[in-house]
């Protein structure tokens, strides 16, 4: 299964706060031997959150959504989510169980809608203020706040998704190669072999230039199961010193 992410808010387009979710899920996941496939950034405008919804809905993803559950006017991730699955939107009766637990006798019509949720779904608990999220079709629907999503994002995983983890997290090693011998098109077969040899794992180039323009060096690695990473790390090394192309450990 592909995992992918929405994060969601004008906020974060507009620059006024930095995404703190691609990196924490990116590591959640790599953990657990797993990898992200794709990230969406997008503002909280509804008509696009559901055609983005509908799409991932057909296309069978885990996608973990932050942001824009909320209460307030500016938060349309619940009513696109809605639209996107062709239902209504119905108080949800364990929502509504933790939001009295949450607030007693401050309960009010207005903080009962932040359990109004779609009509089908399940919740996901928040051990941070009890206000949950909720999930559907392998879509999970978390807060904005990192500090309520983030655990509610690894308990999803853990619960939902143990049977896809590849306990030995993923390793990522590479090679800085200098010198003018050192691009990408004249490492291509190299590049290639390496793909073809070994599927499970995944390469990657990634030139450096310094702010004068010139190239500095070009860092060529592999990311995925630790001992095949070894074997092909060390193939590489043997046709890069074949080539007389200088190489150093990325630190």
């Amino acid at each position: 299964m592909n995992f992918g992410a929405l994060i969601i808010g004008d906020e974060i387009l507009s620059g006024k706060r930095q995404d703190a979710h691609f990196a924490k899920l990116a590591a959640l996941l790599a953990a657990r031997g797993l990898r992200l496939s794709w990230v969406e950034y997008m503002g909280d405008e509804r008509p696009r959150l559901a055609a983005a919804l509908r799409r991932s809905f057909e296309a069978g993803d885990v996608v973990f959504s932050f942001g824009g559950i909320g209460n307030t006017p500016d938060d349309h991730t619940r009513q696109a989510a809605a639209e996107a699955l062709g239902v209504d939107l119905v108080l949800h009766p364990d929502a509504e169980r933790e939001i009295r637990a949450r607030f007693g006798d401050q309960i009010t019509a207005n903080r009962l809608l932040l359990g109004v949720f779609p009509r089908g779904v399940e919740t996901i608990p928040n051990p941070f203020n009890r206000i949950p999220g909720f999930r559907i079709r392998d879509h999970h629907f978390l807060p904005g706040f990192p500090q309520m999503a983030h655990p509610m994002a690894e308990w999803v995983l853990d619960t939902y998704y143990s049977h896809l983890f590849n306990r030995k997290p993923l390793v990522d090693k590479a090679f800085l190669l200098t010198g003018d011998r050192a691009v990408e098109s004249g490492l291509l077969d190299l590049m290639e072999r390496i793909v073809a040899d070994y599927p499970s794992l995944r390469l990657y180039s990634l030139p450096s230039i310094g702010e004068d323009g010139q190239r500095r060096h070009l860092e060529l690695g592999v990311e995925g199961d630790g001992e095949l990473v070894d074997r092909a790390l060390e193939e590489i090394r043997q046709e890069v010193e074949r080539r007389d192309i200088t190489w150093r450990w990325r630190g």
